[in-house]
């Protein structure tokens, strides 16, 4: 039995199972495996709280739609959170202890006794407080529990045929300002906004524009820096994010890597 076999059997027994579902492979592997084991007891809920980009929601909706799997989708807005504005390291933590109140509720409006979610052995390596949250939350990860990483998750969604398998990580927009710095609707706005112009500029497929107050900072995939090395296309960059808001302009040279902004700002 191979790890998605598992992965599938995982289901069984657990009655009705709320999927928390992201819009990235991850959660959209879980989400395929628990419809192939228990049917129309899965049920897939993506939280649209105002800090998650569009597309992001789009993925999620074009997920389900592939694997058949119901949708429900929360809102709510974590900008009333003051926790979760100041932005200090704790943000994840109360983003996602803030999410589990919200999954909890709807599992016991739908009578369903398990919530799980796309965490996998890769990100226990990384600084998650997020994951502690749901863990203290009850929320369990099956994709760690059968010992699953990201290049293994991928290739199952491929042989699976979702059309997600090969769609760079993302993470929430509040992600892209430093600690120390406010979460604001307007930072957050032109943040997607930002990513959008590179990502139909370039043809880039991994983006980050960090937000660093006066100055946008672009990032993307290590494997793309080439694409930003047409100057006519940087200037109309340039002109595009200062419309925005932004004085100045930078690219990041290294290129994307996780967790950049993980310090805090004065």
């Amino acid at each position: 039995m191979n790890k998605l076999e598992q992965l599938i059997k995982w289901f069984e027994g657990k009655g009705k199972v709320l999927v928390a579902l992201s819009g990235g492979v991850d959660s959209a592997l879980v989400a395929y495996a628990a419809q192939r084991s228990i049917g129309d007891l899965a049920v897939a809920v993506t939280a649209d709280y105002k800090t998650l980009a569009q597309e992001e929601l789009d993925s999620a909706r074009k997920i389900c739609s592939e694997i058949g799997i119901r949708h429900v989708i929360i809102e709510y807005n974590e900008l009333e959170n003051p926790e979760f504005v100041k932005n200090d390291k704790d943000r994840c933590f109360h983003c996602r202890t803030e999410l589990a109140v919200h999954l909890i509720q709807l599992s016991e409006k739908e009578k369903i006794g398990t919530i799980v979610d796309g965490t996998n052995t890769d990100d226990l390596g990384e600084y998650r407080p997020g994951i502690v949250a749901l863990r203290e939350n009850g929320v369990r990860s099956p994709l760690v529990e059968i010992g699953l990483g990201k290049v293994e998750i991928r290739n199952f969604a491929r042989d699976a045929g979702l059309s997600v398998y090969d769609r760079p990580s993302n993470s929430c927009l509040a992600s892209r300002i430093p600690w120390g710095h406010k979460v604001t609707a307007e930072k957050l706005t032109r943040i997607e906004k930002g990513e959008n112009i590179v990502k139909h500029l370039f043809g880039a497929r991994q983006v980050r524009v960090r937000d660093l107050g006066k100055e946008a900072r672009i990032e993307v995939g290590q494997d793309e820096l080439h694409l930003l090395s047409d100057l006519q296309k940087v200037s109309i960059l340039n002109e595009r994010l200062k419309e925005l808001g932004f004085e100045s302009v930078s690219i990041d040279k290294e290129g994307y890597r996780p967790g950049k902004l993980n310090v805090i700002v004065d």
